[in-house]
């Protein structure tokens, strides 16, 4: 099976709870490279705030790259205090489901 987003955004402040509660999303899996840091590796602007908010309004978050530099991913992850999985092997199935177990959510 072929799944496509419905819906894109610019940047992941975009989303918001709002999106998230009308979509009935607990948790998200995020990756790194040009959405969580830039090219040289500085983290977004707003990227702690905005995770803090979510996490403060039960959404979970995960880090799901396929980064095998775990010092990048692991540096982000503990800078927004959140779980993460390096070398996820996108878009294989693998690194989706051990995300979902981290955040104790279904599929």
């Amino acid at each position: 099976m072929i799944i496509y987003p419905k819906t894109y955004f610019n940047s992941i402040k975009d989303i918001d709870l709002k999106f998230l509660k009308k979509n009935d999303l607990k948790g998200l899996l995020l990756d790194v490279d040009n959405t969580l840091i830039d090219y040289n590796k500085n983290i977004l602007e707003g990227a702690e705030i905005w995770a803090k908010e979510l996490k403060e309004n039960g959404i979970k978050l995960c880090i799901l790259s396929n980064s095998n530099k775990i010092n990048k991913v692991e540096m982000v992850a503990k800078k927004l205090n959140i779980p993460f999985i390096f070398f996820a092997k996108k878009p294989l199935k693998y690194g989706f489901k051990k995300g979902a177990k981290i955040l104790r959510i279904r599929k």
